[in-house]
This record gives structure tokens, C-alpha cells and sequence, in this order.
């Protein structure tokens, strides 16, 4: 009979009695495994205690490759730009891409806006007319009530910017909302925001109650919930890449002319617009770029994510992010994507990579930071679609997989040497790779087996 695998009270263990539990009731060789997960413990203690505190239950920690993409231009300013991924072609496919456009211009960014959105959620069963005659009174009293949470940001620049009574009543009974706009300038904002929130709530509650013109029903106000939103269409940016077609120079070795290239790539971007299969596909290569930043210093990409599908859904169709066309012989590419991000606060300055990651950067401002990604998001893009329009994803891509492979199947320093070597000019894949490791690793009956003259 197996053991129980329940524990009570293990967030109360030290990380060691965490770890002691897990390996005795889930693997067969505990003190290996204790030893492995230990070995990945950071060797400065204080250090340690940083990354144990940024979650719950800490046992070890997971490491990422951290890759840099050099040599990227972006409005005339060169950057060396931090990328954390685990997917093997992506950063030489986004570095490939800056190096394409380093003699063409580069990338030229602009910041649209940088608004930010909270929600105030609430129940109520009255007259809604009674409620807009009152909200600018209520308006002047949140600014007034919440000055104290807002004065260290308003010296920045920044603080609540509006606010307004929305009547959803039609979409759910009784289903109001006070929805307010932010300017958080260099920090990503999230607990300045919920806490801005969180109080105009509670003043809600106070403000319904103390109205003498309201029945006894409508100053009895229920809310539901205050949080901010992740979907922030106001926080976007924009970066392009533009040449004559002419400069585009030929591909696949000299098979696809400019003009082809421009034509296929285009079409290609009208794929992506109108099929929400391809487009899925399309923006999850995107966000291979935009995520590996957002990682590396330190920001939340589950909420970039999160925000950029739902932005490419806006029309009611989910579409492509980028964008792509030929007019009077210029070739353009372009990506338009929110992203709400920080630059200080939360992992940015606790995390020792991260705060390398921005210094690396030049210590951006958010906005500086935001065209900084959307730049690289469009960079791998670049590389991904023309990639597909020429010589196919595959023969790329499996040709940076081929170290995975060889990793996976254990081979020697040689038998490396001898893959590369061999799948120089050849398609990889799992089974090939195998079955040629298979055949290098056969004995001899004469002389040395050699991939270079190998007719296999």
C-alpha cells in the first residue's frame, strides 16, 4: 500500500524539511533527488533568501537560459538587450532580424499612451439617475480621500487621472461600475492602483449611505469586487521596420527576389488577420520575443500575455498583431501591442538579473523599456514569417533543437562534432538524429567511421 502522500502544515517546514518530505513520498532515489534539487541553490545565502521570499513553499530554484540579442537600433540608439527563453531558435532568429534592419534604418518606436485601468464592481438596486447627479461630487471627494495613497506618485507625474460611472445594468441586474484611468510612470503600479481602488470602494459604501435623498434600499450598496484591470488598450506602443523593396535583398540563396519576398510576406500578414488559427500562432511568436524581456527584467508576462490576445480580439475577431504592406515601393512592418510594464519596484530591483537587466538596457524609463520589447516582439516576428515565406520554420529552427537532441540522447564531445558536421546540410529531427548516433556508435570493423565522408 502506497504511503499517505498528505502532510499537514508544510508551509510551517524549513525548505529542507520541504524538500525531505517531497523526496520520500514522490521519487524512488530521495537522496539524489534532495542533492539535485539543493545543487541549484543560490551559493550566496542572502541571495537565497531573496528568491525563497519571492514565493510560497521555496524548495530550490528553476533555472532559464539568459541569452543576449546585440546590436539592435532602435531610434538611432543601439541597445544590447537581455532575452530569458527556454526555445532554442528564438534568440538568434530576433538577433538575425536586428542585424537584417542594423543597415536599414533600425527600428523606429513611438509611445502612444500609457493609461492605466482599475475597476470598481458594484451591486445596486436604485434609481441610477439619482447616482450621475451625485458622481461629481463623489469624483472630488476620492481625489481629496485618496490624496494620501496618490501624493508620492503625483510628484512624479503621475496619479489618478479620471474616473467614471458606468451602468452595465443591461449586461447583469443591478451591475454598476466606477471605472478609473492612471498614469503610474516608471512602476508597473499594480498595488498603487488596488489601493486607490480598495479606498474608493470603501467611500463608495460611506457616500451611498450618507444620501437623505435615497430610500432606505438605495443606500444599501453591495460591492462586489476592486482590482485592477490587465487589459490596458491605453498603454500602447508602436515599432516599426522600413526600406525600399529593392533593399530587401534576395533570399534562399538567391531563389526569391526582393519582390517575391515583399509580396509572400505581406499575404502572409493577411493570413494572420483574417485566420485566427494562423493569427494564434503568429502573436505566440511575437510574444517569443516580448516575453524573454519581460523575463529578464523582471516584469509580469502572464499579464502581458493576458492583455495582448485580448487586444488582438478587440474587433470581435481574434487578429494578428502585426501588420505588413508594400505602397510606392517601400516595404513596411509594423507591430501595435499594450504593454504595461515598470522599470522600478517588485522583482525589477529585487531580483539581481533583473536590475542587471535593466542597467544593461541604459536604466530605461517604462516608456523607454516598452519600445524596447515592442522592438524586439517585431524582430521576431520578422525572422518568423520570413523564415515560413522562404526556406520553411523547420530547417531553422530543428538546426538550433539539434544541441537539445543531442543532449537528450547523451552524446559524447566527438559524437557532437560529428552531428553537426553531419546534419549540416540535412534535415534534423529526433528519429534522425537518433538513428545516426546509432550507427556512429556501431564498432568498427575497419578503420575510424567518419560523418564527413559518410554517404548515409
Amino acid at each position: 500500500m502506497d504511503k499517505p502522500k498528505l502532510v499537514s502544515g508544510f508551509s510551517k517546514l524549513s525548505k529542507r524539511g520541504k524538500i525531505g518530505w517531497l523526496v520520500e513520498n514522490f521519487f524512488k532515489n530521495p537522496e539524489e533527488v534532495a542533492r539535485e534539487l539543493k545543487s541549484f541553490w543560490y551559493g550566496d545565502e542572502q541571495k537565497q533568501k531573496i528568491f525563497d521570499e519571492f514565493s510560497e513553499n521555496t524548495i530550490t530554484n528553476f533555472y532559464m537560459p539568459y541569452g543576449l540579442m546585440p546590436n539592435v537600433l532602435i531610434n538611432d540608439k543601439v541597445y544590447c538587450v537581455p532575452m530569458v527563453i527556454e526555445e532554442s531558435s528564438v534568440v538568434a532568429a530576433a538577433s538575425s532580424a536586428a542585424k537584417f534592419w542594423l543597415d536599414k534604418g533600425g527600428f523606429k518606436t513611438e509611445v502612444i499612451s500609457t493609461k492605466k485601468i482599475g475597476q470598481v464592481h458594484f451591486d445596486w438596486k436604485g434609481d441610477v439617475r439619482k447616482l450621475y447627479k451625485l458622481f461629481p461630487q463623489f469624483r472630488e471627494r476620492i481625489f481629496e480621500e485618496t490624496s494620501y495613497i496618490t501624493c508620492n506618485m503625483r510628484k512624479r507625474g503621475g496619479g489618478i487621472l479620471d474616473m467614471e460611472l458606468l451602468d452595465l445594468s443591461h449586461l447583469e441586474d443591478n451591475y454598476y461600475q466606477i471605472q478609473m484611468t492612471f498614469e503610474t510612470c516608471d512602476s508597473m503600479g499594480a498595488n498603487f492602483i488596488n489601493s486607490i481602488l480598495e479606498e474608493t470602494a470603501r467611500q463608495l459604501k460611506l457616500f451611498v449611505a450618507e444620501q437623505t435623498s435615497f430610500t432606505e434600499q438605495e443606500r444599501d450598496l453591495t460591492v462586489i469586487m476592486a482590482i485592477l484591470s490587465n487589459y490596458t488598450p491605453e498603454c500602447l506602443v508602436r515599432a516599426t521596420v522600413e526600406c525600399p523593396v529593392a533593399d530587401l535583398g534576395t533570399f534562399d540563396e538567391g531563389r526569391i527576389s526582393a519582390e517575391v519576398f515583399a509580396e509572400k510576406f505581406v499575404k502572409a500578414l493577411r493570413i494572420a488577420y483574417v485566420d485566427k488559427y494562423r493569427a494564434t500562432t503568429h502573436n505566440k511568436g511575437i510574444f517569443n520575443g516580448i516575453d524573454a524581456v519581460v523575463l529578464a527584467t523582471g516584469n509580469d508576462f502572464r499579464a502581458i500575455e493576458a492583455c495582448g490576445h485580448a487586444y488582438a480580439s478587440r474587433t470581435g475577431e481574434y487578429r494578428s498583431l502585426s501588420f505588413a504592406e508594400v505602397k510606392d515601393g517601400v516595404f513596411r512592418f509594423w507591430l501595435e501591442i499594450p504593454l504595461a510594464l515598470g522599470t522600478v519596484g517588485g522583482l525589477t530591483t529585487l531580483h539581481p538579473l533583473a536590475k542587471r537587466s535593466l542597467e544593461m538596457l541604459g536604466n530605461p524609463s517604462a516608456p523607454e523599456l516598452m519600445q524596447v520589447i515592442a522592438a524586439v516582439g517585431l524582430a521576431q516576428n520578422f525572422a518568423a514569417v520570413k523564415s515560413l515565406v522562404t526556406t520553411g520554420i523547420q530547417k531553422g529552427h530543428m538546426k538550433m533543437h539539434l544541441m537539445n537532441i543531442l543532449n537528450h540522447l547523451e552524446a559524447s564531445e566527438k559524437e557532437v562534432k560529428e552531428a553537426i558536421l553531419y546534419f549540416k546540410d540535412r534535415l534534423v529531427s529526433f528519429t534522425a538524429v537518433r538513428e545516426f548516433l546509432n550507427l556512429l556508435r556501431l564498432p568498427a570493423k575497419s578503420g575510424a567511421w567518419s560523418a564527413k565522408n559518410s554517404k548515409i
